[in-house]
């Protein structure tokens, strides 16, 4: 069916919206969200255990061409790739192949850590491992040129003074670098590159076949956005890397096509209606359409926050915020956002009600999701 939506500027554009409508409140909640924080594009998908409710898109793709956001539309998934990793590792424990309690530099030497207490592939995971997070907004390259390789990336990153920069094992403190090594201890542990694996064990299987570590050939791929007044765009283009920043459209500059350096930590590309099949598949405790990619208790075990830490409490994979492990009266729910230049994307799993939910835009800038989120699990739950 198509839905008419107001985009955020001001056009009215069409939206194909896949399954059941959503309630009034719940499209007006979403156009009321893009117009208060200036979102240009936004797609969205709520799912249960067995099938997509609904999903679609609002706003423009791409502000140029006036191209509106679908349920098809193509975003870079940042952080959320996280998940992702974490269910391939988990397989390779399912199948006998990693340890998780075994040191992680036992599987690349680049991990060892200074002193006698060495962080283990679950540490990694929970990103207990101490290792520091440095701002990785220079770790991409443009779409049509050669990415670095992740284990150079890697060593690079872990020959720095003080890469651990705090005790291994204590409080959890969020880090890029744990899962770009995350993705070379996969690689080792299963004899072959990273994405290779990915694809065989994870995203083949559960038919997420729109999503990969670049977009394929004709893909509807969303122009990531950076909103700042003009005065800024040459500090905006020296921070970027070199030829990220493109052409400035109104209050919008926007980014040329690129990928992340290091696919582990933030690589994928690809739509909420892929997402939503992740979602699904850890909603039904590993298996998806017959398929079971992780053992049950694998999958139930990745949902266990027990690491508190800041800005995050982690588990494998899902982390949750303090004091906010509740919505709404709604129960428990993990999530994972995927943030960076040009987009801001969430995924979030409310266990106890059989629901999932992912949104991805084309902004750069946050924005208050819960509203929101409290509508559409209250609505996904009904």
């Amino acid at each position: 069916m198509i839905l008419r939506v107001r985009s955020t500027s001001g056009n009215v554009t069409q939206s194909n919206i896949s399954g059941d409508a959503p309630p009034s409140a719940v499209t007006a909640a979403v156009v009321e969200m893009m117009r208060a924080n200036s979102i240009p594009g936004l797609s969205i998908a709520v799912v249960d255990r067995d099938r997509v409710q609904f999903a679609g898109g609002f706003g423009l793709a791409d502000r140029e061409s006036n191209r509106p956001a679908t349920a098809s539309t193509a975003y870079l998934w940042f952080s959320m790739t996280k998940i992702v990793t974490a269910t391939a590792a988990l397989r390779l424990v399912d199948d006998g192949r990693l340890d998780l309690a075994a040191p992680a530099a036992e599987y690349v030497d680049d991990l060892r850590a200074p002193g006698s207490n060495q962080p283990t592939v679950q540490q990694l995971l929970t990103h207990t491992a101490g290792l520091g997070n440095p701002l990785p907004i220079r770790w991409a390259h443009r779409a049509d040129a050669e990415p670095p390789e992740p284990r150079d990336l890697l060593r690079h990153l872990m020959h720095r003074r003080r890469a651990y920069r705090y005790p291994v094992g204590e409080a959890a403190r969020y880090s890029n670098v744990g899962y770009l090594a995350v993705g070379e201890v996969i690689a080792a542990a299963a004899g072959m590159p990273f994405e290779t694996y990915v694809q065989q064990t994870v995203l083949r299987p559960l038919a997420m076949n729109r999503t990969a570590f670049v977009a394929p050939a004709g893909a509807d791929t969303a122009t990531g956005y950076v909103r700042a007044p003009r005065i800024a765009d040459p500090v905006l283009r020296r921070m970027l890397p070199p030829c990220v920043a493109g052409e400035r459209h109104g209050s919008f500059l926007s980014l040329n096509p690129f990928y992340v350096d290091g696919p582990a930590y933030g690589g994928l590309v690809g739509g909420v209606l892929d997402a939503g099949r992740l979602l699904r598949l850890h909603l039904r405790d590993g298996e998806l359409d017959g398929t079971r990619v992780l053992r049950p208790q694998t999958a139930r075990a990745m949902r266990v926050i027990d690491h508190p830490g800041s800005p995050f409490d982690h588990g494998i994979g899902w982390f949750r915020r303090p004091g906010r492990g509740k919505y709404a009266g709604r129960g428990n729910h993990v999530e994972h956002f995927g943030t960076g230049a040009g987009f801001w994307n969430v995924m979030r799993l409310y266990p106890d009600q059989g629901v999932g939910i992912v949104v991805m835009t084309n902004s750069t800038r946050s924005y208050d999701f819960e509203p929101m989120f409290g509508l559409l699990a209250a609505q996904g739950q009904s």
